[in-house]
């Protein structure tokens, strides 16, 4: 697998020497998802941190009636993971599936804190990837709070433009947080104001 996605990824934030770059791909465990395959089940410990190379993640919950609730997308040069699992080593509440036929790269928990050691700067890195992920997640619960649901469906745009026109309506009404049926009723209000304004 071509590698040189996930280094500019990492160099976004932080230098590596080609020694350092070597010893990180080292640590990293290719992997090809079909799509549909679950790469992580609701009750599971999220051993992974999975970054995407090709392809799309979702994560999600199901609640009591079995209704799914996308809580994020991860498509190609995003990384993505259960959280909370991740670092409580603890059975998490996600699911994380294959949107389509994806190549991945994951990296175990215990690589990773063993390379805070090995190349402390990756501590800089995570940290940051963290951070974004903190601001991105409270953003989106106050989106959920107290924008109506066409500005919601404008702010998923943003986040995800390459997604906008291959994901399921089902998936995106579900993570604005809406059902599909508002969901197509609205779009259809968004384009018929879109063409009244052209």
């Amino acid at each position: 697998m071509d590698t040189s996605l996930i280094l500019q990824n990492i160099g976004r934030h932080i230098q590596l020497t080609p020694d350092e770059e070597a010893h990180f791909l080292s640590l990293l465990k290719p992997r090809r998802v079909k799509r549909k395959e679950m790469i992580l089940q609701e009750g599971e410990v999220c051993h992974y941190s999975t970054f995407v190379l090709e392809g799309c993640l979702r994560s999600y919950t199901l609640d009591k009636n079995g209704v799914e609730h996308v809580l994020s997308f991860a498509p190609e040069d995003w990384w993505i993971a259960d959280l909370y699992s991740f670092f409580s080593q603890r059975p998490g509440n996600l699911y994380i599936e294959a949107n389509k036929a994806s190549e991945v790269l994951q990296l175990s928990k215990t690589d990773q804190d063993q390379l805070y050691l090995d190349v402390p700067k990756f501590e800089r890195f995570f940290r940051i990837i963290m951070e974004n992920s903190l601001v991105s997640h409270q953003q989106r619960l106050l989106d959920n709070l107290s924008l109506p649901a066409p500005e919601r469906y404008r702010n998923f745009c943003r986040r995800y433009p390459t997604l906008v026109a291959t994901m399921p309506r089902k998936q995106i009404a579900s993570y604005i947080g809406v059902t599909p049926e508002f969901f197509s009723k609205m779009m259809k209000e968004v384009l018929r104001g879109e063409r009244g304004g052209a």
